[in-house]
């Protein structure tokens, strides 16, 4: 048994939520999300709450279960607080800036990085070395933090690349001479 699904999911104030053939889809303040349903999963809408529960009984229904009750909250929290993520740039000549849709980065390389940022997701770079990616959908904001991060991951002997905030590095001795 799911004991996270066995919570119902409930809906804050000025959120609607309602499902529509096979996508349930939640209204809030920042925005709409929605998402496909499951045939393994059944989904109600009672007042201010969504119930999500196993269609039957087989395995492979119970160990969906939680995870689409924290699908479904996620799209709740997503569209009344949203997601954020903050990533950390260290190393010497290492810097960020963002200019419109797209975010410039100097991490060593012989040319700089250009990634262009997705719909619906806001970067913000308060100072060079700090970059915060925000939005409404959680695995979005997340996909992009990655895709940041895979350009200069922390290597151990000097700390040097980009990481997530409070995200411990190993750190190694090196040589000894």
């Amino acid at each position: 048994m799911s004991r996270i699904g066995k919570k119902a999911v409930a809906i804050p104030g000025g959120v609607t939520a309602s499902i529509e053939g096979d996508t349930l889809s939640v209204k809030g303040p920042k925005g709409t999300l929605s998402m496909g349903l499951s045939d393994h999963i059944s989904y109600k809408v009672e007042g201010d709450e969504i119930q999500v529960n196993p269609a039957n009984d087989t395995k492979i229904a119970r160990s969906f279960w939680g995870m689409h009750r924290t699908l479904v909250s996620n799209l709740v929290e997503g569209v009344t607080e949203g997601f954020s993520k903050t990533l950390e740039i260290s190393g010497v000549g290492y810097r960020a800036a963002s200019k419109g849709k797209t975010l410039n980065l100097q991490l060593g390389f012989s040319h700089d990085v250009d990634i262009d940022i997705p719909e619906g997701l806001e970067v913000k770079t308060p100072d060079q070395t700090t970059v915060i990616i925000s939005g409404m959908d959680k695995q979005a904001v997340g996909q992009l933090a990655a895709e940041i991060r895979q350009w200069r991951k922390p290597e151990p002997y000097k700390g040097k690349g980009i990481k997530y905030q409070g995200e411990y590095v190993f750190r190694k001795e090196g040589k000894k001479k």
